[in-house]
């Protein structure tokens, strides 16, 4: 499984240690990611996803899983979104008809 967020697409970042004599040595920036479940309402169950803390804010914000991902347009989201994305679409579809 990749450190990668659902959401937001944040991942690894490398950079340097460096110490007071000025040694640098290679290191990994990882991101806060959260193993969490969120709400779908469309389709009335937890829905599993691996989320950065920003990401899990910018749900929150946008009023749920759901909201969030019907308001992203398709080239912004990594591709486990979009599976969720087309679910949800689906689900929304199969309410309406």
């Amino acid at each position: 499984m990749s450190r990668r967020c659902v959401v937001t697409g944040k991942g690894v970042l490398t950079g340097n240690n460096v110490s007071h004599a000025n040694n640098k040595s290679r290191r990994r920036f990882l991101p806060n990611l959260q193993e969490t479940s969120v709400l779908s309402d469309a389709l009335n169950q937890m829905v599993r996803v691996r989320v950065s803390t920003q990401g899990l804010k910018s749900i929150e914000h946008n009023g749920g899983i759901d909201a969030f991902l019907l308001s992203v347009r398709d080239a912004k989201l990594p591709v486990e979104a979009l599976r969720l994305k087309r679910r949800i679409q689906r689900a929304l579809e199969n309410r309406a008809a």
